[in-house]
């Protein structure tokens, strides 16, 4: 058995190799953009072969593979999408899964897991200027923590808050789901020079441009924008070593007002690392995709809190798997 007590059998061992099939088939529709191209018309192969620049043949087989597994329909000859993929699969429709583009690109650098694991580090090379790829990854963080904003504000104690920090707060989603929790709460998404043109079209799109601010800059060198009632780390720790987030978490403290809190939203692992075990599987996350990142135990986490002068730690879990780890900047920190 696994650590979650589900039998492993030959036959279940088997499928979990080959699975890959059925993600990569959905992933090739993804980078075609398939679904979007489809909304709304019934094509053939050969005419969606001439709208991807594919061999007809090659697509022939692709659609039917993407039939088979409930992703299109098939009349006589012609294609087209189901309702579950016009819902879920073409752009601009309001529960588009965006993390999916994202997908594509986690696949790639999954494939040098084996190498990863021989280094002890990322063996890719990437250019951080890739727009495509930056794009891609703050659509899908903004994708997955659509529901969680809604909730997350009302686990946290607001009422002495006034102002917040989002740090490496990507599309500032977390800052939407504050700000419309309080009135009168202003927030600073703080994320690099090439994120926050995307925050801004985001906070646009929201009408938000009153209650949100950004400011460009790297939290591991730069200084933050003054002092705040509540700074927020969401999936940050995660990508750092913990020397680094020891540093964060004092530059945190340091920004802090009187009282202020800070709070840290990620994975937080069991002692024996093992569980929840999406945190497990997401260490090799950070492997194969940073120099330095991994997940990290509540005494890690509350550890470098304390290091850094926060009490009052408190630690509060969600129905998303992750946690909330909450440190106060009480007087007696204050200098």
């Amino acid at each position: 058995m696994d650590e979650n007590n589900n039998l492993l059998t030959p036959q279940s061992i088997i499928e979990l190799s080959t699975s890959y099939r059925n993600s990569r088939i959905l992933l090739t529709a993804i980078e075609f953009n398939l679904f979007t191209k489809l909304n709304g018309k019934l094509k053939t192969s050969k005419e969606i072969a001439d709208l991807l620049l594919t061999d007809q043949n090659a697509t022939d087989r692709f659609l039917n593979a993407l039939c088979a597994l409930g992703f299109l329909r098939k009349v006589k000859d012609k294609f087209y999408n189901t309702n579950e993929s016009s819902q879920y699969l073409v752009k601009g429709k309001p529960n588009y899964l965006g993390t999916l583009e994202h997908n594509v690109f986690l696949w790639k650098s999954w494939n040098t897991l084996t190498d990863a694991v021989k280094e002890g580090k990322s063996v890719i090379i990437r250019n951080k200027e890739n727009k495509d790829w930056t794009e891609a990854f703050i659509a899908a963080m903004h994708s997955r923590a659509k529901k969680q904003a809604g909730i997350i504000p009302y686990l946290i104690d607001l009422s002495n808050t006034g102002t917040v920090l989002d740090v490496g707060g990507g599309s500032g989603i977390f800052s939407m789901g504050l700000v419309k929790a309080k009135e009168g709460l202003i927030a600073t998404v703080f994320d690099l020079p090439d994120v926050i043109p995307l925050t801004e079209k985001y906070i646009k799109n929201e009408g938000l441009e009153n209650r949100i601010k950004t400011i460009a800059g790297n939290y591991l060198v730069d200084d933050f924008p003054g002092k705040f009632d509540l700074i927020f780390l969401s999936a940050i720790i995660h990508s750092n070593s913990p020397e680094d987030n020891l540093s964060l978490i004092k530059k945190c403290t340091e920004s802090l007002n009187r009282n202020g809190q800070l709070v840290i939203k990620d994975f937080i692992m069991n002692e024996n690392r093992i569980e929840p075990e999406n945190g497990a599987l997401f260490a090799l996350n950070m492997l194969v995709n940073t120099m330095a990142g991994d997940t990290y135990t509540e005494k890690e986490v509350t550890g470098w809190m304390i290091e850094s002068g926060l009490s009052k730690i408190t630690r509060k879990n969600t129905s998303f798997g992750s946690s909330l780890i909450i440190g106060y900047n009480s007087e007696s920190n204050i200098s």
